[in-house]
């Protein structure tokens, strides 16, 4: 099973607050698909810090060593956290994308497979690192940025993301791993407040 530990008052509020901050755009990418935005999260920085701060928070006793951040908006908040866990950051690429020598991981689509690459050295032996990205959906993604992590000999110490989308049921495929999300949509529904909004813009 995934870990879960309690989420403390702080963390309830800043939770309560990015839910209401990102936007819900419906039928987007395709219809009956409810996009959550976070470019609306992005715009205030006082958001943006509140949701770097908690995901420190929740580490910031763990012995963090590296912080890997997922493409592409991983790069966003995994750098945030890092700073605040006084840890190095490394990225995980699509492939071809990192200049030096990689080791690769491929994952499952709904038609096909992809892959995730990160530098040889991006992790040492021993080492432990939290994986952050500004999704959980299929799960997919991270647990191969997991498998990366560990191929290189480093300890995967959580999974933390912005959003999780609880109904695909990422968590799934991160049996074991401790999961911690800011905001979770149970479902696709969209608040009726931004259908109100939606439908006069």
């Amino acid at each position: 099973m995934c870990t879960r530990q309690r989420a403390t008052a702080a963390d309830v509020r800043v939770m309560r607050d990015l839910k209401a901050i990102i936007r819900s755009v419906p039928d987007f990418p395709k219809k009956g698909v409810v996009f959550r935005d976070i470019t609306t999260l992005l715009a205030d920085p006082k958001a943006v810090a509140e949701a770097a701060d908690a995901i420190a928070r929740r580490y910031k006793s763990t012995g963090i060593d590296a912080v890997v951040g997922i493409e592409a908006r991983g790069f966003i908040f995994g750098p945030l956290v890092a700073q605040r866990l006084n840890a190095g950051f490394a990225p995980a690429r699509k492939p071809g994308k990192l200049p030096y020598k990689t080791v690769s991981e491929k994952y499952e689509l709904e038609y096909g497979t992809d892959a995730i690459e990160i530098h040889t050295d991006a992790v040492a032996k021993g080492q432990k690192v939290l994986i952050v990205d500004d999704l959980l959906a299929t799960g997919g993604t991270m647990a191969a940025c997991c498998r990366l992590v560990e191929k290189l000999g480093g300890v995967v110490a959580g999974c933390a993301c912005v959003i999780e989308l609880g109904f695909l049921d990422g968590r799934g495929k991160l049996q074991g791993r401790d999961v911690f999300a800011l905001v979770n949509y149970e479902t696709e529904q969209t608040p009726v407040a931004q259908q109100d909004r939606a439908a006069v813009s």
